[in-house]
């Protein structure tokens, strides 16, 4: 009876570690479970979160900063497609550069080049103008898309006293070094047609219309110095500035003659 008893408490001792063993079993089973699933959402939120890295770094490559900034901040592309928006453009570029192109070495062009739009790149940027595009010397900033202001106009023309003031110590560097250069802009104020141009891995964001080609046209009969404005600007910003008319102007691409006037100065505040 004692040996009887004696083994009776050792099978219900090893009843009771076979069946904590069990338990102990499941209970690594479904943790084994559990961290597996861990580690397959892990894998597919890395992938997603290097997915959206590459296309955040494609946007900010190819598209203006304010463009992918909004489309980072809302998640959507939907300011990627077509629409129609009232803007105002700018165009500037140099006056004697393609003369200096064919005479100068292509590193002067190149070093020219890259102290030209850094300066006026980082003046766009301060006033909140988009970056339509750069090609050669020539430099085209919209405002009011994709990022809304009260007044683009007036916002166009301020910026481009401030690039008449930054770019006059450089032409007198490159004037010192040979080079008879200078710098004109045309600014105008309409409706245009906006979104992305272009094809996967390289996309632009434009505006498409007759504002842009004004902006550029005006901006070809700028003598060095000017900053010319179509009659809608002036409408927009009269009480803020002082211009001189300039006469009329058969613009490539425009039907009539269109009225032009020299920007000379910002009113003052008082």
């Amino acid at each position: 009876m004692q040996n009887f008893a004696a083994q009776a408490v050792i099978a219900i001792e090893n009843a009771r570690l076979l069946n904590e063993l069990r338990q102990r079993t499941d209970q690594l089973q479904a943790q084994s479970k559990e961290l597996a699933n861990l580690n397959q959402q892990l894998e597919q939120r890395v992938a997603a979160q290097v997915g959206e890295i590459e296309r955040l770094g494609r946007l900010r490559r190819f598209l203006p900063p304010q463009v992918a900034d909004l489309i980072i901040s809302s998640g959507s592309e939907k300011e990627l497609e077509s629409h129609r928006r009232e803007i105002a453009a700018l165009f500037c570029d140099l006056r004697g550069f393609t003369d200096f192109s064919e005479s100068s070495d292509p590193e002067d062009v190149m070093t020219l080049l890259s102290e030209y739009h850094s300066a006026i790149g980082k003046i766009i940027f301060t006033y909140g103008g988009t970056l339509e595009r750069f090609a050669g010397d020539g430099v085209m900033a919209i405002f009011n898309d994709p990022v809304p202001m009260p007044r683009p106009a007036l916002q166009a023309v301020q910026m481009a006293l401030d690039m008449r003031s930054a770019i006059g110590p450089l032409m007198e560097k490159w004037r010192s070094l040979g080079h008879d250069l200078g710098f004109g802009i045309g600014i105008s104020h309409g409706f245009a047609t906006l979104g992305t141009i272009g094809f996967e891995g390289r996309y632009d964001y434009a505006a498409i219309g007759t504002v842009s080609n004004v902006a550029s046209r005006l901006c070809d009969e700028a003598k060095p110095g000017q900053i010319l404005i179509s009659p809608r600007v002036l409408m927009a910003t009269q009480d803020a500035i002082t211009v001189d008319p300039v006469g009329q102007f058969t613009l490539k691409g425009v039907r009539r003659p269109m009225a032009a006037y020299n920007v000379l100065a910002a009113k003052s505040a008082n």
